[in-house]
């Protein structure tokens, strides 16, 4: 397969290592050896012009004495030399050039210069140029490895970085978990390869399933757009420049523009990229895509020995807008004498340090027809764990610990081709990653699921939805039933409040459906029965979920902040002083849109409370960018989302740090 012209940098016949050395520890000593050590079946030449032979090879004085084809160069020079060596290297038919020599772009004018001439260089000679600045390339299914560290495993995911250490990272990881990759390049400065020819290139790879991109900036966001749009594989990306100073850090790296962020995470969002928040993240959602099946649905079953990694793995999948279902009646019984008496029978699926593999083995395979995905929680050293699951099934594997039995068993799995994570928050965020964006509720492609005939989200889902567009929301969980509210009051922690959670009822007060700032277990049961009392008398035929248990938030300055899409005019934001009294006073402000923060800014000084956002008698100001900001958010939220005829975000209480949503409706056409 050639495409874009890079097949030079991963299949070429012969390759000729421009600056090798004979001492170890040199870059030109290193890839001399990976090269060899790797396995490379073609020919490799060293050109050093002060040496006779490195690493037992013939070594020529420069590239064009080689006798017959060189496919690929790899150079490792002075900077203000690597110009020439591409223009030899054009002299003599090579197809491409690997440059690890910096000192370019990233060094100032001068280095600039010598980029502008190398690019100049590799224009006319139609020599393709990896670099400069760069760690090289390597290919396992070559085999080929320009580069470091020698990673000879063949796996799944293409590696593609602007950061050669952060690439490296993501090497190790691999190498150390034996997974492999189907490929990694390093790009370096981009004066001529840059991250699209790369994306395009894996996407026709057969060897690569998901490609992995750790990204600066992007070199022609026009061109960039076009090529993501028609991918069929996954494409996982970690983009940092996101804050004022880490863009700053990034311009100055390799050069690149690193763009508004929010930009990116709209582009991304569009074109269903997979954004990455950290290297952990980059590093897990590339796995899970890689080696996990897509699930069928939402729901997951956690078997454990470990009450403590199951709550963990709750918390985690309830943010991540995972269901966990019941424990099935059917299911329930099936497990009698398989599973100890005391066993936990609820989801989680608590086995208790009594299990085994076997035990395991017995409830998985009774388990998976109920379910969408089995979350496999092993908590202790289970000899075997391996044994108990299978690649390909609807399994996700978290298993704590490092001890020799543990390591043993992760290893064994990932040979086996079953990706394991260590934390049940690592798993769930991984498990998110490939369920389909239509089967979940959860932050990271939520898309407000409401049902036929129905216009108002749950204060739940609101909630949810919010938190995937980046507002702070009060932490909140659902419950139906009063022993469930219960247990969810004591993991939140007292006092709690309770809110009736039903798409017909707009104004939950009114019918009774709110309860505040409940002190104990006995408080939240008692209030749980009584709600749902009042409401089913005062709206009896209004649908009932359950009730969102939520922390109480320390009170702030009370705001609103809405939106209502007229028929004509589309869009209209308003911000004003909010609570219980927001209709009395009326002491809002509104705006059109599209608009930018100083509008906003102004908008915000409007109002007849605006004394109150710089602080009023001894009150502590509020932070009036965190205010803006969320009103930014909104207006986001609007414009990428037309089905949303109306947010009612009241109250958002205003602190001097941050602020959070305390109650939110949201309607739908």
């Amino acid at each position: 397969m050639a495409f874009s012209g890079l097949e030079a940098f991963f299949y070429p016949k012969s390759v000729a290592v421009i600056g090798a050395s004979e001492s170890a520890g040199k870059l030109g000593h290193e890839i001399l050896r990976n090269l060899l050590e790797g396995g490379f079946p073609g020919q490799v030449h060293p050109v050093n012009p002060k040496s006779d032979r490195v690493l037992g090879r013939q070594c020529y004085r420069n590239i064009k004495e080689i006798p017959g084809q060189v496919d690929l160069a790899v150079v490792i020079i002075p900077a203000r030399l690597v110009s020439q060596a591409i223009h030899d290297c054009g002299e003599k038919g090579v197809k491409g050039a690997v440059v690890i020599s910096g000192g370019f772009s990233e060094a100032g004018p001068e280095g600039e210069a010598l980029q502008a001439e190398l690019a100049d260089t590799a224009r006319k000679t139609g020599v393709r140029v990896l670099g400069p600045n760069c760690q090289g390339v390597n290919n396992p299914y070559g085999p080929l490895c320009a580069s470091w560290p020698l990673l000879t495993r063949r796996g799944r995911v293409a590696v593609i970085s602007q950061s050669g250490t952060v690439g490296a990272a993501m090497m190790d990881w691999f190498s150390v978990e034996d997974l492999g990759v189907s490929g990694f390049v390093s790009l370096g400065n981009r004066a001529d390869v840059d991250e699209i020819d790369l994306i395009e290139y894996y996407e026709h790879d057969p060897h690569t399933r998901v490609i992995a991109a750790y990204l600066e900036g992007i070199k022609d966001p026009a061109r960039f757009q076009k090529v993501i749009q028609s991918l069929k594989k996954p494409l996982v990306v970690l983009k940092s420049g996101r804050t004022p100073r880490g863009k700053v850090a990034a311009e100055s790296h390799t050069k690149s523009l690193a763009g508004a962020d929010s930009v990116y995470s709209a582009l991304f969002r569009r074109y269903g990229i997979y954004r990455a928040d950290t290297i952990e993240e980059f590093y897990d959602i590339s796995k899970a895509l890689a080696y996990l099946e897509p699930p069928k649905g939402n729901r997951v079953l956690f078997i454990t020995t470990s009450g403590g990694a199951a709550i963990l793995a709750t918390d985690a999948a309830e943010q991540e807008g995972i269901e966990i279902p019941p424990l099935p009646e059917e299911l329930s019984t099936q497990l009698e004498g398989v599973i100890p008496p005391h066993a936990i029978r609820a989801n989680p699926l608590d086995l208790t340090g009594d299990a085994n593999a076997k035990m395991f083995r017995e409830v998985i395979q009774r388990a998976r027809p109920y379910y969408d995905t089995l979350g496999i929680l092993f908590g202790d050293p289970i000899v075997d764990a391996s044994q108990v699951v299978s690649a390909g099934a609807n399994e996700l594997v978290v298993f704590l610990g490092g001890a020799e039995v543990e390591r043993a068993e992760k290893l064994k799995m990932h040979q086996m081709g079953i990706p394991v994570y260590p934390t049940p928050e690592r798993g769930m965020k991984a498990l998110a990653s490939v369920i389909p964006p239509e089967k979940k509720t959860g932050r990271a492609a939520f898309t407000v699921p409401v049902a036929r005939g129905r216009t108002q989200l749950s204060f739940f889902e609101s909630i949810k939805f919010l938190e995937s567009k980046g507002f702070g929301c009060i932490v909140s969980r659902f419950a139906d039933s009063p022993g469930k509210a219960v247990h969810v009051a004591h993991q939140l922690g007292l006092p709690v409040s309770l809110r009736i959670d039903s798409p017909d009822i707009l104004h939950k007060s009114d019918y009774g459906g709110v309860r505040l700032n409940l002190l104990s277990a006995q408080d939240v049961r008692a209030a749980y029965t009584k709600m749902m009392e009042e409401v089913k008398t005062r709206f009896p035929d209004a649908r009932i979920n359950g009730v969102v248990v939520s922390a109480m938030a320390t009170p702030g300055l009370e705001l609103i902040l809405g939106m209502n899409r007229d028929p004509q005019f589309g869009p209209i934001l308003v911000f004003g002083v909010g609570g219980t009294a927001v209709e009395l006073y009326r002491d809002v402000s509104m705006r059109l849109l599209p608009l930018n923060r100083e509008e906003v800014l102004q908008m915000m000084s409007e109002i007849k409370g605006a004394p109150l956002l710089r602080g009023f008698r001894g009150r502590r100001p509020v932070n009036e960018n965190a205010v803006a900001d969320a009103i930014l958010k909104l207006a986001q939220v609007a414009e990428e989302n037309p089905d949303i005829v109306e947010i009612d975000l009241n109250p958002v209480f205003a602190y001097s740090e941050d602020i959070v949503v305390v109650d939110a409706r949201i309607l739908k056409a």
